[in-house]
């Protein structure tokens, strides 16, 4: 039998769902994308509608068909990456109760707290990978237990975003490994559900979805979504992962010591290990790409988010001017900040303007200039920003290097990649050479990949390396790194200082708007 001549992979993410479609080879045949809004009613509310998802989900994989003039038939697979730490309500009819409660909401931070320093919180992470945060489906559900518990009824499911998916097009509650792990709720060692993690949720097994290996293949689509969506009735779908594991995968950060920082509205530094690695200190997560890897690194909340923030707050002078000229605005700003020596002439910028995860774990974390003097100008505080994200995601390193060592290679990805200052700060405050590759929707090609694996169509997950390029490397400056490793310790050693300002702060700022 002929094989089939295209992949097609899917990324849901927190803005929009994406699929791409792939010849055998990794080369990108199409794209199509469908946004869709993030709900933020209230102070720490971020919400979605599942239903929305769903139906972006089909649009996406049809319309990815239609732009590459592509059959259904001619598709061998579809693979799935997902955002993590989604957790949606459903009754025992599959009909959502909540909206999808997203890893930006922030409703159960006291909780967190709670489960840290009464409840064992500290050995749970140690199982499952997932640190102690609102941001994980564990927290929430204690949140939920005590704030909402008429949502813990016994024949309640709480699911992802992806399980919502998987359920309405094949009828089945499945969630990978992945996924799983990312919830605060899964053992490592054994890959089943953590029973005092249960405990501590107030709920059973039988509320969760059965978890399969990433690789695993499902079919049974329904006929209404087979015609809405373009695709033959037995199509294959793998199940896949999470967008994280399979952005490393997608952009060949997939051997030990390779290090992968990626930079979008947030940001993380991650890499892979042929075992499960948690850490004492409770600083980097763990999560499951397949049985025999695992990813473990850093998720940052402040990332490129940072740099506009600076362009609508503090330049619009300069965005007025790159408007006459033609010009984008960032590459004004960027270029005005290249005119300022490395370190800003000792100006810091914590970049903390949503709370931070990794490696502080502190949602009352704030934004805040260090060593502002008479002669900083407005080029030093955009300069500052831009190191402050880069030293932030450096301290994510430092927890790493202290699990595993050293990184032997750095690959940079994200949106921030397309900024040479950018990319050599990251170069000068690592003190590493970095390499940018050559990806295209990286998510999905890892989906694509991990399919193609689990499959049998490759050996090995590494051939991956062989679909991916590269299009900029920077070696560090030593001049300019020196100055960041004297930086570094004191940028550090603030966040710790700050905890109780911190959290005066916050609760000055809830108080009075």
């Amino acid at each position: 039998m002929t094989m089939k001549p295209y992949r097609m992979g899917v990324d849901i993410g927190t803005t929009s769902t994406k699929a791409v479609l792939f010849d055998m080879k990794g080369n990108a045949l199409s794209r199509h994308g469908i946004e869709y809004p993030l709900l933020t009613p209230a102070p720490g509310v971020a919400e979605q509608d599942p239903e929305l998802i769903f139906q972006s989900v089909l649009l996406s994989i049809r319309g990815c068909l239609e732009q590459a003039g592509a059959s259904g038939e001619e598709v061998g697979f579809v693979a799935f990456s997902s955002a993590m730490h989604s957790l949606i309500v459903v009754d025992g009819s599959g009909r959502p109760l909540t909206p999808s409660i997203t890893w930006a909401d922030n409703r159960s931070a006291a909780y967190a707290e709670m489960i840290k320093t009464n409840h064992n919180g500290h050995e749970i992470y140690r199982r499952t990978g997932t640190p102690i945060h609102p941001m994980s489906p564990l927290v929430k559900l204690v949140w939920l237990r005590n704030e909402r518990p008429e949502l813990l009824m016994p024949n309640h499911k709480f699911i992802s975003i992806k399980e919502y998916v998987f359920y309405r097009l094949l009828g089945q509650y499945v969630i990978d490994h992945s996924i799983a792990s990312a919830t605060g709720l899964l053992n490592l060692e054994t890959l089943d559900w953590d029973e005092e993690a249960l405990q501590l949720a107030g709920i059973t097994r039988g509320q969760l979805s059965t978890p399969v290996a990433t690789t695993c293949a499902l079919t049974g689509l329904k006929p209404e979504y087979a015609e809405a969506s373009g695709l033959p009735a037995d199509m294959t779908f793998i199940i896949g992962a999470n967008d994280g594991v399979l952005s490393n995968l997608g952009v060949a950060a997939i051997d030990p010591g390779v290090v992968a920082v990626t930079i979008g509205t947030s940001g993380a530094v991650r890499t892979v290990t042929d075992k499960p690695v948690t850490d004492p200190e409770g600083r980097v997560f763990c999560y499951a790409l397949t049985e025999n890897h695992w990813v473990i690194g850093g998720p940052v909340n402040n990332g490129g988010m940072i740099l506009r923030w600076v362009r609508d707050e503090l330049a619009s002078t300069e965005v007025e001017t790159a408007k006459r000229l033609g010009i984008d605005a960032y590459e004004l700003l960027t270029g005005i900040a290249a005119k300022v020596p490395p370190g800003s002439n000792g100006l810091l910028f914590h970049p903390y303007l949503a709370g931070e995860r990794a490696p502080i774990w502190n949602s009352n974390a704030r934004g805040s200039y260090f060593g502002l003097g008479m002669h900083h100008k407005k080029e030093h505080m955009i300069r500052a920003a831009m190191e402050g994200v880069i030293m932030n995601l450096y301290t994510v390193l430092s927890a790493l290097q202290e699990l595993i060592g050293p990184p032997a290679h750095v690959l940079a990805t994200g949106g921030f990649a397309r900024s040479e200052l950018w990319r050599q700060i990251l170069a000068d405050v690592f003190g590493q050479e970095v390499t940018v590759p050559e990806s295209f929707e990286s998510s999905c090609l890892g989906a694509v990949v991990l399919g193609m694996y689990g499959q049998g169509e490759i050996a090995s997950l590494s051939e991956v390396k062989t679909m991916v390029g590269g299009i900029h490397t920077h070696k560090p400056d030593e001049a300019a790194s020196e100055a960041y490793r004297k930086l570094l310790p004191l940028f550090a050693q603030l966040p710790r200082l700050l905890e109780e300002p911190y959290a005066a702060i916050t609760a000055f700022q809830k108080e009075h708007g």
